[in-house]
């Protein structure tokens, strides 16, 4: 898994996080032209619509935002083109595994730069939260936060 020691988070999906129940991930490369590395290490990357298909026994990245790179003219590229996510056989294997469970589907939750300069894309299996998962979520979430903040005047005292 991620493990934060050297790495420069680009960009999150925290609408994922909301949205869905992670149940694992997995680190993957991504098939990029050059004017796109250019933009993601400048952070014009978006995340939040995107979804990931296994097709062919190969991950592909849909409805990923990178901005064109103003100095790339002619050698940009579509910015939402279908893009090939880089995973070993064993955890594509895997992967349609989960698929073919019923509510299953592959998310992006981040992209960074792994200590080696690499672009790195944090893919999960998730599964689709009901209303009233999010709205326990989001509940869960407040009474953290006051419990925190109770914490935190007690120490002052």
């Amino acid at each position: 898994m991620l493990s934060m020691a050297k790495v420069k988070v680009i960009a999150n999906n925290k609408r994922a996080r909301h949205e869905y129940f992670i149940d694992e991930t997995y680190e993957a490369g991504i098939a990029l032209k050059g004017t796109e590395v250019k933009s993601i290490r400048l952070g014009k990357i978006n995340l939040k619509d995107g979804y990931a298909e296994v097709k062919d026994g190969e991950v592909i990245l849909y409805n990923v935002h990178i901005s064109p790179y103003e100095k790339g003219n002619i050698f940009n590229v579509n910015p939402t083109r279908p893009r090939k996510l880089l995973l070993h056989k064993r955890e594509i294997r895997k992967l349609i595994g989960y698929i073919n469970q019923k509510g299953y589907t592959l998310v992006p939750l981040q992209i960074y730069l792994n200590d080696r300069g690499l672009i790195k894309l944090q893919l999960a299996v998730a599964k689709g939260k009901k209303i009233y998962d999010k709205r326990e979520t989001i509940a869960k979430r407040d009474s953290d936060r006051r419990i925190q903040k109770e914490l935190r005047q007690r120490q002052k005292m």
